[in-house]
């Protein structure tokens, strides 16, 4: 199959990607000109320049079971790697930075069977990572070893859930819906329940997640105090006063002093946790006040 010619006005993402054409066929790349911190946001699969495609090709992007993208852009000179740099997210069209995040001059690459489940054509890998496939086809033709440890789309992961229930093709091992970061298998004995490791991929996402939790609520506490100290500057200011009574202090004292109060006074409420969606923890989440 003949490369494709770009039929669209390039450079397409000027600010964030810097395409590198080489003669050989298969061989153009291209370089992020940004950095990103583990799952920051590169870009997004609009609609358009994305249309969607009657058949897959070795050009288009799976992004359910039977739907696949045409890019339409220069976001299709990001290559495979073993060891990606970028998650391709087609449930909610975006492309994110992977676990380790993203440095400017990095190679933008991803891992090609997370969104495709057969190839339409298949190649030999020339990453050159530790952890290098080999023969890429698709998530289709791969093991359970080459497939742990990397984000898969969720179109994949149903797909590998039917191939591995008709390899069985037998009830009792059939899997249940699993938590997020879980996969709990029931054998023979249903009261026997065989938790396997969350992977690599879903720890740094937890960590991730924690990690902004803590920055926004530091960063609630900051404003929460920088209000009320503005608030009781305000109010101070308010009370100055000349000779004869007069009020010298700024006349929007009261209302500014009472917006900030109020609003250092909301800061209380903070929002559900990670913790707290995943049913871990329960109750109300407003801090309550003692008097």
């Amino acid at each position: 199959m003949a490369p494709l010619t770009p039929h669209w006005d390039q450079p397409s993402h000027p600010d964030i990607q810097d395409v590198i054409i080489n003669e050989h066929e298969f061989t153009s790349k291209s370089l992020s000109k940004i950095s990103l911190p583990p799952f920051g946001l590169y870009a997004k699969m609009e609609f358009p320049p994305c249309t969607f495609a009657s058949a897959p090709t070795y050009a288009t992007v799976q992004c359910g079971r039977d739907k696949h993208l045409n890019l339409n852009s220069d976001l299709l000179y990001i290559n495979h790697s073993c060891e990606p740099s970028l998650i391709f997210d087609t449930a909610n069209l975006n492309i994110i930075a992977g676990p380790n995040g993203l440095r400017a001059g990095e190679e933008l690459t991803f891992f090609y069977p997370s969104t495709e489940w057969e190839m339409a054509q298949p190649f030999d890998c020339l990453c050159g990572k530790p952890t290098c496939r080999g023969r890429i086809s698709g998530a289709k033709d791969m093991t359970k070893a080459e497939l742990e440890g990397v984000w898969l789309n969720g179109h994949i992961l149903e797909l590998l859930k039917e191939q591995e229930n008709s390899r069985r093709n037998v009830d009792p091992g059939k899997e249940t819906e699993p938590e997020n970061g879980r996969s709990t298998i029931f054998r023979n004995d249903p009261s026997a329940e065989v938790t396997l490791p969350e992977d690599a991929t879903a720890h740094a996402l937890k960590d991730a997640l924690k990690h902004a939790e803590k920055v926004v609520e530091a960063a609630r506490v900051a404003l929460k105090s920088y209000l009320e100290s503005a608030a009781l500057v305000a109010r101070n200011s308010g009370e100055n006063r000349t000779d004869n009574g007069a009020v010298t202090g700024d006349a929007n004292a009261n209302s500014f002093c009472g917006a900030d109060a109020t609003m250092a006074t909301g800061l209380k409420r903070r929002g559900v946790t990670s913790r707290e969606l995943s049913g871990e923890m329960g109750g109300d989440t407003i801090v309550a006040s003692v008097s």
